[in-house]
């Protein structure tokens, strides 16, 4: 769920409120329950968990080719080690 900005034009009062995106933005402030405006956020920023994506999944090796996920190489690729 995205978190949005609000600001009370009454009172100055700036707060943040956790909503989903098809709730109706309010429209009263919870400090003096004078009217308030949503402001346009930066949005939430990117998080990467884990040990990354190309570093798992698409990374090149040394010969500078690289193979899909779960990918043992192309048949008659050069660059696929032979056991």
């Amino acid at each position: 769920m995205p978190t949005y900005e609000y600001e009370c034009l009454k009172c100055g009062h700036h707060f943040d409120l956790l909503q989903s995106m098809a709730a109706k933005p309010i429209d009263k402030c919870p400090k003096c329950t004078g009217k308030v405006k949503r402001l346009i956020g930066s949005g939430s920023g990117l998080i990467f968990k884990g040990t990354g994506f190309y570093a798992t999944d698409y990374k090149k090796n040394k010969g500078g080719h690289s193979h899909g996920s779960g990918s043992s190489g192309c048949a008659g690729c050069p660059h696929t080690k032979k056991d």
